[in-house]
């Protein structure tokens, strides 16, 4: 019976959590996005003008504002932005690995920020880059009445469900069935097959232990790193824990997809390439890779130097974006404007998705509303990723970003570098114990650096 009375008080403590996140980062608000109408705007490799020919006075335009939407091409950049993959916290979910937790609010921002990293990587590997959901622009604004209003009165039946001792109704309102493609069209075929593997990309990220690259997965294999459910992750640990989740899934439709970690801010070409080759196949270039890259754009705060670089890395297609935020406040960095990062924010309580489904709603999962943060505010350490299809396609962007990482006359280091060769090739892991050798970033502690966080400081 006490047992029972303290599972009801951690329900009313995740609710609480969850509805006092929502408030905290600003879901409540009906905030408006501006986007200036005299500067491009790059979202992931697309470059968007929203400056129409006959548009001489208006300056600024809001992400929200429909009377704005006719002009230039913001259309496109709504659609595109709203067919990312959002991940955000969820609550009332089955119980994580190794704890009793029901939700991810409040500490799992960065697993779900690099959960987006990965879902871009897999539209990029099965849908490419123009492919948008038809039902975008569909997509109802995140404002007080369609989103937190639903959660305080879900937060209110529960506690008089509690106070009355009987079981609480089920949180999860019904949503719309995602609309199926139109009947007729010659685009019909092409249209339902992407949309069966949206779908099944999707349900990958699923909140259930059967998910291969869902949360339960994710905390799994970080308990196998000393981290549990509840725990802050940085960006180079779960870059860590995605390759590991993306390497050992044993669903078929990820066999032709693997990832890579970088050593100490270095890309080893040479183990690239052994990723692209499938194990025990002899014919090259028969796996994509995803390229995790952590890295630290500064000390305390990142580096000004660094801003045009992080530019230059978010205008190239084959880019699937940063994984960072402020401090101990992860994002997913998607694009930029001018000065300003264009991020999605997973500090969003929502309810969970049973995924096992065949028609399980896909609405909560896309996000129609941007959010900007200036560079200057951005944390140093973060982790950039990219896709690379083949070896052939692995060579272009190794000397595409070997000229983008040449450094100027005020940089001293760049932000990360490529070498020929393997890593085993420059002996990384002597002197290290076999628990060491998975965290490439920890070093002898008789060499003089400086640490920070889940990076080294040259």
């Amino acid at each position: 019976m006490e047992n029972k009375g303290s599972d009801e008080v951690e329900k009313l403590k995740t609710k609480f959590m969850s509805v006092w996140h929502n408030v905290k980062y600003s879901w409540v608000l009906k905030f408006k996005t501006s986007f200036s109408r005299n500067s491009p705007v790059f979202l992931l490799g697309k470059c968007y003008h929203f400056k129409a020919e006959d548009d001489g006075c208006l300056t600024e335009a809001c992400c929200e504002a429909e009377e704005d939407f006719a002009m230039g091409n913001v259309d496109a950049f709504r659609k595109d932005f709203a067919s990312r993959v959002w991940l955000t916290y969820r609550e009332d979910f089955p119980p994580l690995p190794g704890s009793t937790l029901t939700s991810d609010c409040g500490w799992g921002c960065m697993l779900r920020a690099g959960q987006m990293m990965l879902a871009q990587a897999l539209v990029l590997h099965f849908l490419g880059r123009d492919w948008t959901w038809p039902e975008a622009l569909s997509l109802q604004p995140l404002d007080t009445e369609t989103r937190t209003t639903s959660a305080a009165k879900r937060l209110v039946a529960s506690l008089e469900a509690s106070l009355q001792g009987s079981p609480g109704s089920s949180d999860s309102e019904p949503s719309p069935a995602p609309h199926a493609p139109a009947q007729g069209s010659a685009e019909q075929p092409d249209a339902h097959l992407n949309e069966m593997y949206h779908c099944t990309l999707v349900s990958w990220f699923g909140d259930m232990s059967s998910a291969p690259l869902g949360l339960h997965r994710l905390v799994y294999l970080g308990l196998t790193m000393g981290k549990q459910a509840g725990d802050w992750y940085g960006p180079a640990v779960v870059a860590h824990i995605l390759k590991k989740a993306v390497k050992e899934a044993m669903d078929p439709g990820l066999a032709g997809i693997t990832a890579y970690v970088s050593q100490d801010c270095t890309v080893y070409s040479a183990d690239v390439v052994d990723c692209h080759r499938a194990p025990n196949e002899t014919s090259a270039g028969s796996r994509a890779v995803i390229i995790l890259i952590p890295v630290r754009l500064g000390g305390e705060k990142t580096n000004p130097e660094y801003f045009d670089f992080a530019k230059s890395i978010l205008s190239l297609e084959y880019c699937i974006g940063i994984i960072g935020g402020k401090p101990k406040q992860a994002c997913y960095f998607v694009g930029f404007q001018d000065d300003s990062l264009i991020y999605m924010d997973p500090h969003y309580c929502q309810s969970f998705v049973n995924v096992s489904t065949s028609d399980f709603p896909l609405q909560s999962y896309h996000c129609p509303s941007p959010k900007k943060m200036p560079f200057s505010k951005m944390d140093p350490s973060c982790t950039i990723g990219f896709y690379s299809r083949s070896i052939e396609d692995y060579e272009k962007i190794r000397e595409e970003l070997t000229k983008l990482l040449q450094p100027s006359a005020k940089e001293k280091y760049p932000a990360f570098t490529f070498v020929q060769g393997h890593s085993r090739d420059y002996d990384l892991s002597a002197g290290l114990n076999p628990e060491k050798q998975e965290w490439p970033f920890l070093r002898d502690a008789r060499r003089t650096v400086t640490t920070s966080g889940d990076f080294v400081l040259l």
